[in-house]
């Protein structure tokens, strides 16, 4: 089958990648020339595993071409993937200006039946405004159907090959057939097509995000809830995810979500209920908790420093907002580095793969290191803000003799407080119980009172 993809960031690249991998005639479309000459002569713009490998292939097989010409996209494909950019705007609610100025286009350049997908993040009604404005352009008959992605960066290829489920939401009989004969090769072993109408379709990827979003920050909340009381997030997770109804995902306690999805998801959907008149109560606590979740460690370092950081070092393992990539949309450190300069302090940064991005934005008071103990030396504190596997096992006595201080500040729980007391380390984690080898404070009575403070930091 002939199959157009319409911009190539994290879901366009990877979609079209494999679907070419199947078999499939793909052609990538993207105005961004210089984006475009990279991928035609092997560079690959974004770090997702898998993904490079699996692009030269099909480059190479020929079953995938990059253009930066819609016309051509247009003309070349039954299936047209919309892969779009939704940013978030001033009020919080998605721009969709990418979906529908492209949509206008590809009803110029029709010339037959075409199933058009929206595959972007979009609020619920957009497939009918995408439907309304190419009805306005074209009189070649045409469908559009709604399929969200659930990709995970830093897992999006295995997704793609092994999808949980495919979620299409159309009207129109001959556009579903097409849809599931383009995804046959990838649900041989018996996962769901799952076939909705398009507004429910819409909303299924707004609801699983504002879910898991608040899976994340129930936790996050229950982790400084935890430190008050002298418990340990750890074991509760442990206590709470064998439980089947709850399931272990989502429950790690740290600083946050950040990326491309969760935060501006959270808010455009909160903004959909309130353009409808029903607002999300609980969405709302979320997306609140959440902006204050990153500020939890610097609150901690700031009380064992006496709130006084100025000149300062602190050393920085982790800059992407999650392992396995290399964005840093939303990335607690991003915060974190921030509020670090701002009080006086330089700050030492080590990433496996995110440096390069990070130095874009971030350059005065920030030196940057390839390797990871080279970012401790002359470093009073070490602060852990992203759990990449290779600082899970590191050299403790060297970390110690190269730190000034062997004090560590670890936003994602990567170590235990027991082992780090042992070897020495004055350790503060994320709703342990422990801070700085000690109880934060007295267990709580029984009878204690929880006052909610949902205001931003």
């Amino acid at each position: 089958m002939n199959v157009t993809i319409v911009g190539t960031g994290y879901v366009g690249l990877v979609m079209g990648s494999v679907l070419a991998d199947t078999g499939n005639e793909v052609l990538c479309v993207d105005n961004n020339v210089a984006k475009i000459d990279s991928l035609k002569n092997g560079k690959i713009p974004i770090f997702e595993p898998g993904l490079e490998d699996l692009v030269k292939r099909n480059v190479k097989e020929g079953r995938l071409e990059f253009t930066t010409d819609l016309k051509t996209g247009v003309e070349h494909a039954l299936v047209i993937m919309l892969c779009l950019p939704t940013p978030q705007d001033e009020d919080g609610s998605a721009d969709l200006s990418h979906v529908i100025n492209c949509s206008a286009d590809i009803a110029e350049f029709m010339d037959g039946y075409k199933v058009i997908v929206s595959k972007s993040t979009v609020p619920v009604g957009t497939v009918d405004r995408i439907r309304k404005i190419i009805e306005e352009r074209t009189h070649h008959p045409f469908d559009v159907v709604s399929n969200p992605e659930f990709l995970k960066e830093g897992a999006a290829v295995m997704d793609s090959l092994k999808p949980d489920r495919i979620v299409v939401g159309g009207s129109s009989e001959k556009a579903i057939k097409i849809m599931k004969d383009v995804y046959a090769p990838f649900v041989r072993t018996g996962n769901p097509i799952i076939i909705m109408d398009e507004r429910s379709s819409e909303m299924t990827k707004y609801a699983a995000n504002g879910f898991l979003a608040t899976k994340i920050t129930y936790m996050n909340d229950l982790a400084n809830l935890c430190d008050k009381v002298g418990a340990d997030i750890e074991l509760v997770r442990k206590g709470m995810g064998t439980d089947p109804r709850i399931g272990s995902q989502f429950l790690f306690a740290g600083l946050g979500y950040g990326g491309s999805c969760f935060p501006k998801d959270v808010k455009a959907l909160i903004n959909t209920s309130k353009v409808h008149e029903h607002p999300l109560a609980i969405l709302n606590a979320v997306d609140k908790v959440n902006s204050g979740q990153r500020y939890v460690l610097i609150d901690k370092l700031l009380k064992h420093f006496n709130n006084d950081i100025k000149g300062k070092t602190f050393a920085i393992w982790g800059l992407s907002f999650k392992p396995l990539t290399d964005d840093i949309r939303e990335a607690p450190a991003l915060t974190i580095i921030k509020e670090l300069l701002a009080r006086g302090a330089s700050v030492y940064a080590h990433d496996p793969i995110a440096m390069d991005n990070v130095k874009e934005v971030l350059q005065n008071g920030v030196s940057y290191f390839d390797k990871s103990y080279d970012a401790l030396k002359g470093a009073d504190a070490l602060l852990i803000i992203t759990e990449w596997n290779e600082f899970r096992n590191p050299d403790f006595d060297k970390m110690k003799n190269t730190l000034n201080n062997p004090l560590i500040f670890d936003g994602r729980n990567i170590f235990d407080p027991k082992e780090m007391k042992e070897l020495g380390f004055v350790y503060y984690g994320i709703g342990r119980g422990v801070d700085g080898n000690g109880p934060l404070q007295d267990t709580a009575p029984a009878n204690v009172g929880i006052d909610v403070n949902l205001d931003n930091k």
